[in-house]
């Protein structure tokens, strides 16, 4: 018997990281109108729809380490992961101008908060026969050039990682994949359409299509939407998605010219 759609996650435990803006939130509200109990962190508190919400530092050991703490304590365990935290520490700039410190913090908000929440829901997900993993990677981790080198050298890693750990728990019945966003008009973006704007005095329009030409184009002519990252993100998470593990899924308009 098929679940229908809007019942697909209904009972389901799940964790969004990052879950108070942007992506996450989109996220957050998707997942919760699946039917899944959802949890969520972040640095600042926000008004959620999560029935938990932890105000931690993720990118941190002991902000893993609360939040894991706390979803296992109200949850009893876990059925879904969504890795979506993330983004570039310091300013960004040529490398020779990018700090050991933004460099380390960069890798641990974009690798280590994932690494370290997984292997404290491991156990976990390994014992009961089943869950599913999302990483929330970017498609700078194939463009390189479209981010921070940093940011982007940390994705490239994650994919990796995620990659990894697909096989190693596709024997438990644990589903591990990756979604790669390209230039979504979330908060983040926003921000990076006002700072064009301030530096041309150009307006919203001319900001967009600049970020747009900056990726070589968008084939679809226009950014995403939050949702529409969500929509992909509850597929994988769904038992909809049952076979399918250690996968990339690209989300980006057509913005990548070529196979990868």
């Amino acid at each position: 018997m098929v679940t229908p759609l809007t019942d697909s996650l209904r009972g389901k435990r799940a964790l969004v990281t990052g879950g108070t803006k942007g992506i996450g939130a989109a996220i957050v509200a998707h997942l919760s109108a699946l039917g899944a109990r959802v949890a969520t962190t972040a640095r600042s508190a926000a008004g959620t729809p999560a029935e938990l919400f932890v105000r931690a530092d993720a990118g941190t050991a002991g902000g893993a380490e609360q939040v894991a703490d706390q979803v296992l304590a109200r949850f009893g365990g876990i059925d879904i992961v969504v890795h979506n935290v993330g983004g570039h520490v310091g300013e960004p700039g040529p490398a020779a101008s990018v700090r050991d410190a933004d460099w380390l913090g960069t890798i641990e908000l974009n690798l280590l908060a994932p690494v370290r929440l997984d292997r404290a829901f491991i156990p976990s997900l390994v014992e009961q026969g089943s869950g599913a993993i999302v990483h929330v990677t970017s498609i700078a981790r194939i463009m390189p050039t479209t981010a921070p080198l940093p940011y982007a050298t940390a994705k490239a890693a994650l994919t990796g990682y995620s990659k990894g750990l697909a096989a190693e728990l596709a024997p438990h019945g644990v589903r591990v994949n990756a979604v790669l966003p390209g230039f979504v008009e979330s908060d983040g973006a926003r921000h990076l359409m006002e700072s064009i704007m301030a530096a041309t005095g150009g307006d919203l329009a001319s900001a967009r299509a600049e970020i747009m030409r900056s990726l070589g184009g968008i084939p679809m002519g226009r950014p995403g939407r939050p949702e529409e990252v969500a929509e992909l993100v509850a597929f994988l998470a769904s038992d909809r998605a049952s076979w399918i593990t250690g996968a990339e899924y690209v989300i980006d308009g057509g913005s990548i010219p070529a196979v990868h």
